[in-house]
């Protein structure tokens, strides 16, 4: 039976370099991939994936309102895919997560989507968070903050360095908007301090 896949990280982990090699590696032994991207993420190309090395291949591209089960379901029915991978998995809705499910389970089609796990206020977003939660294989892509812990969040920032707090939680942009961290160095520049008061749980006993 095929499964769903969620590769997570935070930002500059080589998760479209990890989908790209994917994507290679079926074709490189004469299997069929379909590749789906988001149409929101218009970084370099719509209906494009690209690396930030440089590599690049054609997507379809999809939207918040799209039966991801019905666009894959009309490319199998033209001929075999062998693995459907998706890039930018955390712009997912809820419903969509679930026909991805649908896809491995009724289909038979192994489906790797790969995105960020949380936004840049450390809140999930909707894709990622049904992602680590319906998902059959969890892996960690990892990135490495300034200090050289592993990043595990992001955060967003403007022009002059300056930490971004507030705003909207899509927001298409790379390194010129947002760095990858640690929990703590998030912490110290998201809440100006590593134990923000209104965080703090006390528990009773």
């Amino acid at each position: 039976m095929a499964k769903l896949y969620f590769y997570y990280s935070s930002m500059n982990a080589g998760k479209s370099t990890a989908l790209l090699q994917s994507s290679y590696n079926y074709q490189e032994r004469g299997m069929n991939t379909l590749v789906l991207a988001p149409q929101l993420d218009d970084r370099y190309e719509i209906g494009k994936v690209t690396s930030r090395i440089g590599l690049q291949t054609d997507a379809t591209i999809f939207n918040p309102t799209d039966d991801l089960y019905e666009v894959i379901q009309a490319s199998a029915n033209e001929k075999k895919i062998h693995c459907v991978l998706i890039d930018e998995a955390q712009f997912l809705r809820k419903g969509q997560v679930f026909q991805l499910g649908r896809v491995s389970d009724e289909l038979n089609i192994p489906v790797l989507a790969y995105g960020i796990r949380t936004d840049f206020q450390g809140e999930p977003f909707e894709g990622s968070k049904y992602l680590l939660a319906w998902s059959d294989n969890l892996k960690e892509l990892k990135a490495i903050c300034y200090c050289g812990s592993k990043a595990t969040m992001v955060l967003r920032h403007d022009e002059d360095g300056n930490v971004i707090k507030e705003g909207q939680q899509v927001e298409i942009g790379g390194n010129d908007r947002y760095i990858s961290v640690c929990r703590k160095h998030f912490k110290e520049s998201f809440f100006d301090s590593p134990y923000p008061a209104n965080y703090l749980i006390t528990a009773e006993f």
